[in-house]
């Protein structure tokens, strides 16, 4: 029984997660940006955006010149979580990928300093007055979620120990649309759990800053305001309209 409903939520969630991303992206790229205005000093070619996008996504180069210590807990979270999941990998494959095999003890280690980097963001939202008022409750939560998958997922591994090689199987069953068993072990599934509810509310969650960093005007604009005439697509359609 908890087979099935397992994988019935987990069918859902990813279903929800690919519509609701898409569906998100694609209103992301449908907004129009009617102003210049990449944040200075920018790039004036194309390249150059590209370069500072790829400084911004993989190393956080505007957060690491504003504030040092809130980035290094930015960058162990981020660093971490990116390991974590190339490790669960091995949940997907079969055979394992050769590089899967050796991270996985990185992997394993990683989680711990993924909970060091959410508990040292979480206290940024506690202590820092300032990030204090802005926060909301959901952004406590979000965090709470990601602390609770991470503890699990420790404890399963450090602690109390879960049939690994049936969870593989049965995940690997779901991706072929073969229900497996899964093992009855509940700490597995408050995991499995927290996981699914992660998918589901990510569309939806402010986590969505993941793709929304590429559409943002201040980045990924050139600084070529002199040189050409920056005219949304809407403005563009009402000036030929005119002429």
């Amino acid at each position: 029984m908890a087979s099935t409903v397992f994988a019935i939520l987990f069918y859902f969630a990813t279903l929800l997660l690919v519509v609701g991303l898409l569906y998100r992206i694609s209103t992301y790229a449908r907004t129009p940006a009617p102003l210049k205005i990449p944040t200075t000093p920018a790039p004036t070619t194309a390249g150059g955006v590209v370069l500072r996008m790829t400084r911004e996504v993989v190393f956080f180069e505007s957060l690491f010149k504003s504030n040092l210590w809130i980035w290094g807990f930015g960058m162990m979270f981020h660093a971490s979580l990116a390991l974590v999941v190339m490790r669960h990998l091995r949940y997907f494959t079969e055979p394992v990928w050769e590089w899967v095999v050796l991270i996985q003890p990185f992997g394993m280690y990683a989680g711990i300093t993924m909970l060091l980097g959410l508990f040292g963001l979480w206290g940024r939202r506690i202590f820092v007055e300032r990030i204090r008022y802005i926060s909301t409750p959901s952004d406590h939560l979000m965090l709470v979620l990601l602390i609770g998958i991470g503890a699990s997922g420790l404890m399963m591994t450090f602690v109390a120990h879960t049939d690994v090689i049936a969870v593989k199987g049965y995940f690997l069953g779901l991706m072929h649309f073969n229900i497996q068993v899964l093992p009855a072990d509940l700490l597995l599934m408050l995991h499995l759990s927290l996981v699914a509810l992660l998918l589901i509310v990510f569309p939806f969650s402010k986590l969505l800053h993941a793709p929304g960093v590429f559409f943002s005007p201040t980045r990924n604009q050139t600084d070529n305001s002199r040189e050409q005439r920056h005219l949304s697509a809407w403005a563009a359609k009402l000036e030929s309209e005119k002429n």
